[in-house]
């Protein structure tokens, strides 16, 4: 897992996408959050941010 975030980021600063960064990261933290709240007493709150 560590490997395929290291690479990304190298990916990353080689073609000059830096940018990009800011917003895999904010996908990646919505996507825990989705898969983390399945089935949970949270997930009726946080469905209405979407």
């Amino acid at each position: 897992m560590i490997e395929i975030i290291k690479e990304i980021f190298i990916f990353l600063r080689l073609r000059k996408k830096l940018w990009l960064s800011p917003i895999i990261i904010i996908m990646l933290i919505f996507g825990g959050l989705l898969v983390l709240s399945q089935g949970s007493v949270m997930a009726p709150f946080i469905y209405t941010l979407f």
